[in-house]
């Protein structure tokens, strides 16, 4: 599996926000947390210390897959225009009886399909790569069959 990781510049200014709030505010309000848990003595039975320790666990953990995602990134530019469809692309697709629907395909870490982004890994991203406007593609969806999609635009 590839270890890239493709990020639109806003999607990388949102991990590095997110990376800044975990490594200042989210680890201050832990130890906080762990001090007032430990004060608290007997740390076998004290179920305030275990919680703290477990999110810890889960924002050092977070920490660290921001990191490498950071660090394994790539920086898709928008680019004036597209001959085909590409990671950092805008397309808009019709399902025959269906109105045009406009994605934006980017890479995983930042799909949000109710925001209109795909994953280029999604069954219908990676069907529609390479694909120019006016192609029927045929995308295979797991458990539910197939569906063709006209491009119609792609910016």
């Amino acid at each position: 599996m590839n270890d890239t990781h493709y990020l639109t510049p806003e999607g990388k200014q949102k991990l590095e926000s997110e990376l800044e709030e975990l490594r200042t505010k989210g680890r201050t309000e832990l130890a906080s947390r762990l001090k007032h848990a430990i004060s608290m003595g007997d740390l076998s039975e004290n179920a305030d210390y275990h919680k703290a320790k477990e999110d810890q666990g889960f924002l050092e953990g977070r920490i660290q897959e921001i990191e490498a995602i950071l660090h394994h990134s790539e920086i898709i530019e928008k680019r004036s225009s597209y001959h085909q469809v590409d990671i950092g692309a805008k397309i808009t697709i019709q399902e025959q009886g269906f109105d045009p629907e406009t994605y934006h395909l980017v890479g995983r870490n930042e799909a949000n399909p109710r925001e209109g982004k795909i994953s280029h890994e999604s069954p219908i991203g990676k069907a529609l790569l390479r694909h120019k406007v006016g192609d029927i593609v045929t995308v295979n969806l797991p458990n539910s069959g197939s569906i063709q999609l006209e491009i119609l635009a792609i910016e």
